[in-house]
């Protein structure tokens, strides 16, 4: 059976006009509020004409200044003629007795004086330099001192180790470098036996001990 509605009683048919209606004065009151202006109600304050005086605290100096240092009085200079302070010294340095009568013996020259400098090292000289017994005290020294590396026993190596050094006026040893070596321990230990040796003759230049420089071989082979 069909339901019968009357225009009265339909509660649904000014649905739609109320809810336009409603959307429009919501519109309108966001509209008018974005446009409202209260400038009226605000005003600036103009403080340049003002004549009040602000009493404002007064804030004390934290600065502090050093301390004014004593005045010094200045030490009085006493300036002297330079030739009393000539004849002072002069008076302290060479205060001997002189005799004008006697004569000072005249000193001759027989030959002009040798200029040599002591630290020179020499490879050229008269008498070269040696150890001291000569070389059967050497050949000796090497026997008692010189061992065999056991590297270089083991890899079979043998050859001549060639150092140079430089003996002192005094005899002893310095700067000592390998020049050609053979590797497996036998370098050092050739250098090494250098070094420990005890002092030998220096070399002599025109009658003077003098530093120069050695070459010595030392040879390493097996048995």
């Amino acid at each position: 059976m069909e339901s019968k509605k009357t225009p009265q009683t339909d509660l649904t048919r000014w649905s739609s006009t109320f809810t336009n209606l409603g959307l429009v004065i919501s519109i309108s009151a966001v509209l008018v509020a974005f446009e409202w202006k209260a400038y009226d109600d605000f005003k600036i304050k103009d403080f340049s004409n003002q004549s009040e005086v602000w009493d404002l605290p007064e804030i004390p100096n934290t600065i502090q200044e050093p301390p004014v240092p004593p005045i010094q009085v200045p030490v009085e200079i006493i300036i002297e003629p330079d030739e009393k302070f000539i004849d002072e010294k002069t008076n302290q340095i060479f205060d001997i007795d002189y005799n004008e009568s006697e004569e000072l013996p005249e000193i001759v020259l027989s030959a002009p004086p040798i200029i040599d400098d002591p630290d020179e090292i020499k490879d050229f000289v008269d008498k070269q330099a040696s150890f001291v017994g000569g070389m059967e005290a050497w050949y000796k020294y090497l026997q008692k001192n010189l061992t065999y590396p056991n590297q270089a026993r083991r890899m079979g190596i043998e050859g001549t180790v060639i150092v140079r050094f430089i003996v002192n006026t005094d005899g002893s040893i310095q700067d000592v470098e390998v020049l050609r070596g053979i590797a497996g321990g036998c370098d050092e230990i050739a250098k090494k036996v250098i070094e420990e040796s005890p002092n030998w003759n220096p070399g002599i230049n025109k009658d003077r001990p003098v530093r120069s420089r050695m070459t010595m071989p030392i040879r390493f082979k097996l048995n």
